[in-house]
């Protein structure tokens, strides 16, 4: 999604999303025609159509299809059973450093953990640590973009907008299964 429409609140875009409970809790996605735009997890049912109506006020709301609940059931699969990295289609607005470090994200292994500065450096940026951790923050697809493998540069977990809880669980799931 260019980053005038996301700004615009989608404005002229056709969205679609659908939400569903998983044991993290609640999650939503919204998808365009070209991938998906958005993955949040959220207290409730409600919190999240709300947060989606706002999100997207002005885009054409779409009929769910069978792209958005297949790739709604690969979320939701991941979620429960990460045993495979997730490879969906995604629509974002992003700076090129975000997508650099988003990039960099999808290709960390199941089950491990980077330190935001090794992500940094892995980047050619080592003092880009800070940045590293802003773009992370503002991941707007969840486990998709699996921003909760970067941790502290002492292991520690830091830093997860969806909550710390969730996201040793995650780690944990995935350790598991890895």
């Amino acid at each position: 999604m260019p980053p005038a429409r996301w700004r615009e609140r989608g404005e002229g875009q056709g969205i679609r999303y659908d939400v569903m409970l998983t044991t993290l809790g609640w999650v939503g996605l919204a998808a365009t025609q070209r991938g998906v735009c958005l993955v949040e997890f959220g207290e409730s049912e409600a919190e999240l159509r709300r947060m989606f109506d706002e999100r997207f006020a002005r885009a054409r709301r779409l009929a769910e299809d069978e792209a958005l609940r297949r790739w709604m059931r690969e979320v939701l699969e991941f979620i429960e059973r990460p045993d495979h990295a997730l490879d969906l289609p995604v629509d974002v607005a992003a700076t090129t450093f975000q997508r650099r470090v988003w990039n960099a994200l999808r290709q960390i292994p199941l089950g491990t953990r980077l330190a935001y500065g090794e992500l940094a450096a892995r980047l050619g940026q080592p003092s880009a640590s800070r940045a590293v951790a802003r773009a992370c923050a503002s991941n707007p697809v969840a486990v998709i973009v699996p921003c909760h493998r970067v941790v502290a540069a002492d292991g520690s977990l830091a830093g997860y907008r969806w909550g710390l809880e969730r996201k040793r669980i995650l780690l944990e799931r995935e350790a598991g299964n890895a």
